[in-house]
């Protein structure tokens, strides 16, 4: 799949059982448009669809990852058009956690207010040196408040309260550090790390990782006792898996696993 009409948005390509989604606006800095974040959310509920796909990358072309939201478009607007942007916002942070394939965010540049958001909701993220990240809306007037959902449960209370009250951006190192991202490296080695990494997830099992991907967001935000009542459920399920079996019979044999399609 890729989409290859003039006034896209985006482009959706493959590197085997990548898909790599390339937010494709650098003279908007990326920014998340009505039309980005509708082109996104269709683009990942596509790919949740096609078996072949073990792992999505999500990047930007240019100067910046992502600028956060298209302020041209939250200028003199009424209710409903407000509404609209920020409910198709919410919608696309929901759909990275909800596909089947973990995303990754591939974070070469600037990533700020719904761009930072963005990286925080995708399951992982790899930056390289280059890359900073902020929820600058305070000093605008326009508070983060739906970054700071997925901000918040990425970092902590008091690193994202930070950064949403003063505006100030944090290099790649910190982000490291507080936990936004995976890994931090080279510029000129970001794409292949982040390809690799993705590979690497590729390698094991698409239902179980699925399943895993389901029921970490299912636990999350449970209390303990809650959380291990869930999650001893999922994994009575997963013995059930017929790639269950085949992988601990792989690993007990020392071959490898030869996975359900």
């Amino acid at each position: 799949m890729k989409i290859a009409e003039s006034n896209a948005a985006i482009a959706v390509e493959r590197e085997g059982e990548v898909a790599v989604l390339t937010m494709k606006r650098p003279e908007k800095r990326n920014a998340l448009s009505l039309q980005m974040m509708r082109e996104l959310d269709a683009a990942l509920a596509e790919l949740a669809t096609e078996r072949e796909v073990r792992a999505v990358v999500l990047r930007g072309e240019g100067a910046a990852f992502s600028a956060g939201h298209d302020l041209r478009e939250l200028v003199g607007r009424d209710v409903e058009t407000y509404r609209e942007i920020f409910d198709a916002c919410v919608a696309l942070m929901t759909r990275i956690q909800t596909v089947p394939q973990p995303v990754i965010a591939e974070v070469a540049n600037v990533a700020t207010a719904a761009g930072c958001q963005l990286v925080a909701a995708c399951d992982l993220a790899v930056a390289s040196t280059q890359a900073s990240f902020a929820t600058p809306g305070v000093r605008i007037g326009l508070f983060c408040s739906t970054p700071m959902v997925a901000l918040t449960r990425a970092i902590g209370r008091k690193r994202a309260m930070e950064m949403l009250l003063t505006g100030d951006a944090i290099d790649a190192p910190t982000a490291l550090s507080w936990g936004l991202v995976n890994r931090v490296v080279a510029p000129d080695e970001l794409h292949d790390v982040t390809v690799a990494l993705a590979r690497r997830i590729a390698s094991a099992s698409r239902g179980i990782v699925a399943l895993g991907k389901a029921a970490f967001y299912a636990q999350i935000d449970l209390d303990q006792a809650r959380a291990y009542d869930y999650t001893k459920a999922v994994m009575t399920s997963n013995a059930l898996e017929p790639d269950a079996a085949e992988g601990i019979a792989a690993f007990l044999e020392r071959r490898k696993p030869a996975w359900q399609p």
